[in-house]
């Protein structure tokens, strides 16, 4: 057996989602998975990191410390789940938090203290996945249409995995053994910041709220206009671009707008640009399978089958045998199997490096 865990916690900044997984060489088995919330004040503070602020060198070593053992957290569970010690497994592989992402200016930055959660776990940790594509000329984003490809792959049959996280992206799978796949813009961040305000809640469960409303068609379109949905692939993004700021910029012109109605646009902005990215780059696919939080969204998920013309079947990677909510952290996992066996982690017909590149550095336990 070759066991590793994977940690991701996404632009959605909800928590940690783990997945514990064996890699025997042709396939992927999922031993345990946990899901583990973020402490209030480290939400708020990992949110705040988000745009530039006082003192925010040390407020970000200081929640990296706070991030680790929360990873440490949702390991030992894990472990639990599965009655195994930390020396049955070869590695952590984690993602840390993005709180930047400017591949334009050659570099990301994820937050974490891997050197802490190997401490804290007593395994090999592995991270910062993403450096090495950025030096590379890529985009450093999506790194999971890999993973997609080789955990939903199948000969012959040209399939779109879209992962709906804060941001959503889509990967391409031809059929033939090519993946192409980028950033389509925002997933729930939008979403989950409106009805935050609004409700003071976290999420909109199952599209609720953006189902008691009506679209604003007006202000989908002027949002449709921003120009990062133009660009061609490869492309990635995240909350340096979509945030509230950049919503309210748009409502200023909506004064009157009811809530309601701008949560149904935001559920038809994410729905509607997945689509247009499908219709574009799909390969004429026979079928879109959702995972990400998005997949939870009953509403979203509508729109965004409505947005395709009813032509393309639309289902979760539940219907491939994978909980939606675990294909990332497996992805991640997959990532440092792919470390540790020297094998390239990135795809540059995705994100655009020179080449092909290990990803990741290992900090031993």
């Amino acid at each position: 057996m070759a066991l590793y865990i994977g940690l991701m916690s996404g632009t959605s900044l909800d928590g940690v989602d783990g997945a514990l997984a064996d890699f025997d060489g042709t396939a992927v088995h999922t031993l345990a998975a946990a899901y583990l919330p973020f402490p209030p004040a480290l939400r708020a503070e990992l949110m705040a990191l988000q745009a530039a602020g006082h003192n925010e060198i040390e407020r970000e070593a200081l929640a990296a410390n706070q991030l680790a053992a929360c990873y440490a957290r949702c390991v030992a569970d894990l472990l639990a789940q599965a009655s195994l010690a930390p020396s049955a497994v070869h590695a952590v592989a984690v993602h840390g938090q993005t709180i930047r992402h400017r591949p334009e200016l050659g570099f990301t930055r994820q937050t974490n203290n891997p050197a802490l959660l190997a401490e804290l776990c007593g395994i090999d940790v592995i991270a910062d996945f993403r450096s090495r594509d950025i030096a590379a000329g890529g985009q450093g984003a999506p790194l999971v249409p890999a993973f997609h490809q080789a955990l939903f792959g199948l000969a012959g049959q040209a399939r779109v995995v879209a992962n709906i996280g804060g941001i959503s992206n889509i990967s391409v799978l031809h059929g033939d053994g090519r993946v192409t796949g980028f950033d389509t813009g925002p997933g729930n961040v939008l979403m989950d910041g409106w009805i935050n305000r609004h409700q003071g809640k976290e999420y909109d469960a199952d599209g609720a709220w953006a189902a008691s409303g009506t679209a604003i068609a007006p202000l989908l379109q002027a949002m449709l206009a921003e120009p990062f949905f133009a660009l061609p692939a490869p492309k990635s993004t995240g909350r340096d671009l979509f945030h509230l700021h950049w919503l309210d910029a748009h409502l200023a012109s909506f004064p009157n707008a009811a809530p309601a109605d701008v949560q149904a646009t935001l559920t038809q902005l994410t729905a509607v640009t997945l689509a247009q990215a499908i219709q574009r780059y799909g390969a004429q696919a026979d079928a879109v399978y959702v995972c990400g939080g998005g997949a939870c969204n009953g509403t979203l998920l509508r729109m965004l089958a409505a947005a395709l013309d009813g032509k393309v079947n639309v289902a979760s990677t539940d219907a491939l045998g994978v909980a939606p909510n675990r294909v990332e952290a497996l992805a991640f996992a997959w990532l440092g199997y792919r470390y540790t066996e020297r094998l390239a982690g990135n795809l540059p017909a995705v994100t655009g490096a020179a080449g092909e590149r290990v990803l990741g550095a290992l900090y031993p336990h």
